[in-house]
């Protein structure tokens, strides 16, 4: 199946666009975690005790903040669970900051919030259907680990896209890939939303899904390199996106309405997995061309201008290429 079955779109002509786009966002995005929200972290990285609460009917998150209020409950924060399909309900999470009373934080945390409730709060009954905490050196160990996990996997691929390629190729995926890991994450701190393991788990997905797209478009140029070696390169690298275009629409097009249904009927609880998804997704097959492709020209020119006068300058020929 083609959607585009003679595209002949000049992607290269519009890098500059592309360059200014990728910018905008970058830099709005580091300026948020620098200046603004930081970088919001959730409960499983800055540690705290997350309490689910259980009401008879849908509740009035009003009426829980002033019964908080009133038992002096600082610094919560109160979330809540949307039913599957987007309806209201009838689960609370509200998430306290981390304890100094390691000992007993998991009873002052629930004691502190069922008294306030059963003080204050008349509309409906409730119960405490489940306590969280994460101490201190655990989100500690657990940031390190999950900025470990996004480090190692970003070698990996350099190394495989290495071996696989060449090493221009592996550099301008892994360059794209973390232009999409910063975008994602820049997201999350312009519109305040906490970063969770589940968040992590989405942006890991991501690298590799991203990393996917970038390797089919990078094949069809070592095919098209090596049946034409003196084409230029700008117009082997333009081909090759308008013939996996087709591919690519469907694919991320597909895949992008999994996850958007997902963000508006997933609930509460999947809300920044799934938000981290399509942002991702977009974002991720918006770099493999509008990034990764662009820099091997660029690369190309570059060698080019270092050249000595009269020696023309190729893309090195990637390991595997048909001859």
């Amino acid at each position: 199946m083609e959607l585009f079955r003679n595209a002949n779109i000049d992607w290269l002509g519009k890098k500059w666009y592309f360059l200014g786009f990728s910018l905008i966002f970058s830099v709005a995005g580091i300026f948020s975690m620098l200046f603004w929200h930081g970088i919001p972290r959730g409960v499983d990285f800055k540690g705290g005790t997350q309490i689910t609460v259980q009401f008879n009917s849908a509740p009035n998150e009003d009426h829980i903040r002033a019964a908080l209020d009133a038992a002096h409950v600082k610094d919560y924060k109160i979330q809540s669970v949307s039913e599957v399909g987007g309806g209201a309900g009838t689960k609370e999470i509200v998430t306290l900051p981390q304890s100094t009373a390691q000992d007993s934080a998991h009873d002052q945390g629930r004691s502190e919030v069922e008294s306030a409730l059963a003080a204050n709060y008349h509309d409906s009954g409730f119960s405490i259907q489940q306590v969280d905490i994460v101490g201190p050196t655990a989100g500690k160990q657990l940031t390190h680990q999950a900025f470990l996990a996004t480090l190692y996997s970003l070698i990996g691929m350099l190394i495989y896209l290495w071996f696989r390629f060449e090493l221009i190729y592996g550099v301008a995926a892994v360059v794209a890939v973390f232009h999409d890991t910063l975008i994602t994450i820049g997201f999350f701190s312009l519109t305040n939303q906490e970063i969770t393991l589940t968040v992590i788990a989405a942006i890991l997905t991501l690298v590799g899904y991203s990393m996917n797209d970038t390797i089919v478009v990078f094949d069809r140029i070592r095919e098209n390199l090596a049946l034409n070696r003196r084409e230029k390169l700008a117009d082997v690298v333009n081909r090759s996106i308008n013939q996996t275009l087709s591919r690519t629409v469907i694919a991320s097009g597909l895949t992008f309405l999994t996850v958007l249904c997902l963000y508006v009927f997933g609930g509460e609880v999947l809300h920044g997995f799934s938000f981290a998804l399509v942002i991702g997704i977009l974002i991720g097959t918006y770099s493999s061309i509008a990034v990764a492709a662009p820099m091997l020209v660029a690369y190309q020119d570059w060698r080019a201008k270092k050249a000595p006068a009269g020696k023309k300058v190729t893309l090195p020929a990637a390991r595997g290429a048909r001859r």
